[in-house]
């Protein structure tokens, strides 16, 4: 419901054509390729591939196509890892219909628009505390793979990943595993499920 009324709100834009709209992540970079649209608006929180993986995929497979994300899942962590996947814009879903617009056009001529209160709070935030292989095995035990299954993936051993979880935990100043996950996940330091 919510895509078929930014559908709508875009068409009657002077100057703004939507050329596709998709349901599924997995869906984004063929249909670019096939395409070839100026901007693609994503969410993060998509059923297949997460919008932020789609916009890494997207400036690889089709670098002319500029990306910005329209959510809800507005975070710090989130917007440091969108910025990374050279996403040009990012805006929280209450954002104004003509603001809105207004950065679909900038993000097509080649500017970068940022929420600003996000940006402020992503600067206030600093980077994430967990070390790159500890928010990947948190990544895993957060799509409910156990420390054998993580250790076998990973190729290390099961204590390694036991150790990694808990330095996570300790990190985070969580009680448990679990808030450990909570915890990464509303600052936006893991990938949306």
């Amino acid at each position: 419901m919510l895509r078929k009324a930014l559908v709508s709100l875009i068409q009657l834009e002077a100057g703004l054509e939507i050329v596709a709209e998709l349901s599924s992540g997995s869906d984004i970079v063929p249909t670019a390729l096939a395409l070839r649209p100026d901007v693609a608006v994503l969410d993060i929180d998509l059923p297949g591939t997460d919008g932020i993986t789609a916009a890494a995929a997207l400036h690889e497979s089709v670098p002319e196509c500029r990306t910005l994300i329209l959510t809800s899942l507005g975070r710090p962590g989130n917007l440091r890892r969108a910025l990374a996947a050279h996403v040009s814009g990012f805006l929280p879903k209450d954002s104004d219909p003509d603001a809105l617009c207004d950065a679909i056009r900038k993000v097509a001529a080649g500017e970068r628009v940022i929420d600003p209160q996000l940006a402020l709070a992503t600067l206030d935030s600093g980077p994430s505390p967990l070390t790159v292989r500890e928010q990947e095995v948190l990544q895993l035990a957060a799509e409910g793979h156990e420390p054998s299954h993580i250790a076998s993936r990973l190729h290390l051993s099961s204590g390694t990943v036991r150790n990694y979880l808990t330095s996570a935990v300790s990190k985070l100043n969580a009680r448990n595993r679990v808030d450990a996950i909570r915890i990464a996940r509303e600052a936006g330091w893991l990938r949306a499920l």
